[in-house]
């Protein structure tokens, strides 16, 4: 029986085999985390694991090797479509090991990315123009990010001007950033109840910004249309009358 060929080898052996495995799966299932591939991927461990057990069952027990053929067929055929189905993820994967690890550090893309929001925020705050912009940190918002438009552009301030510049098709509700990528625009977040944290006296982008912080670990910049005045919400808490140099430090904080 393959469990009692299992149970033969060393204990210390497996135990490592098994952490190894358990690591690479879950980072695999955290990087796609959000993602429609973490369904597809998901599904796949799912019969790859009870199909591989099935069989050595099977072949152990009854000696169906022309079975155990026609499996071995079917898993390539699987892991062969299953890196058709994950090219968006494989592409994005070797993006960040080849610009977040070795040419450039995670310090200077924190950097570069909190300045490039600033700048945006802050010549958008100038110009009196509405502003929403949510970013993801542990928490996957994949189930809002489904509801906007996707983008995946390296974030910018004029990009992120250009989308909330009224008029264009992209400026109503919030965009969504991932790390420095701007993942999605108009995207619809959930919004904090009335009479909540004082969100009674609020407009629909703050309150939107004190919902989508109070479900999830995210950040999020708000802009008022009316005043022109900068807020940072995080856990459900509104942080007021920002400007360029404390929103860069506090942003800074928040993310490192």
């Amino acid at each position: 029986m393959y469990f009692t060929r299992v149970a033969g080898y060393p204990l210390y052996k497996v135990a490592i085999e098994l952490i190894v495995i358990g690591l690479v799966v879950y980072w695999i299932v955290d990087f796609l985390e959000g993602t429609r591939g973490e369904r597809l991927f998901r599904a796949v461990i799912f019969i790859l694991v009870v199909g591989f057990l099935v069989m050595k069952l099977l072949v152990g027990q009854f000696q169906f090797e022309r079975l155990q053929y026609l499996f071995n067929g079917f898993v390539i055929g699987v892991l062969i479509i299953a890196v058709a189905a994950f090219q968006p993820e494989v592409r994005r994967a070797l993006m960040r090991i080849g610009q977040s690890h070795f040419w450039s550090s995670a310090s200077q893309q924190l950097s570069r990315t909190v300045e490039e929001l600033a700048v945006a925020v802050t010549a958008l705050s100038e110009a009196r123009i509405g502003a929403i912009i949510v970013i993801e940190k542990r928490v996957a918002l994949g189930e809002f990010i489904e509801t906007g438009v996707r983008v995946d552009a390296r974030v910018t301030s004029d990009l992120l001007k250009t989308i909330f510049q009224p008029g264009t098709a992209l400026h109503d509700m919030a965009v969504v950033i991932r790390g420095d990528r701007l993942i999605a625009a108009r995207v619809q977040l959930p919004l904090a109840e009335p009479g909540g944290i004082g969100s009674a006296s609020l407009g629909s982008r703050h309150r939107a910004a004190l919902g989508i912080t109070t479900g999830s670990d995210a950040i999020c910049l708000v802009v008022s249309e009316e005043t022109g005045i900068i807020s940072v919400a995080e856990n459900g808490k509104l942080t007021r009358n920002m400007d360029e140099a404390r929103l860069k430090k506090h942003l800074s904080s928040l993310l490192s």
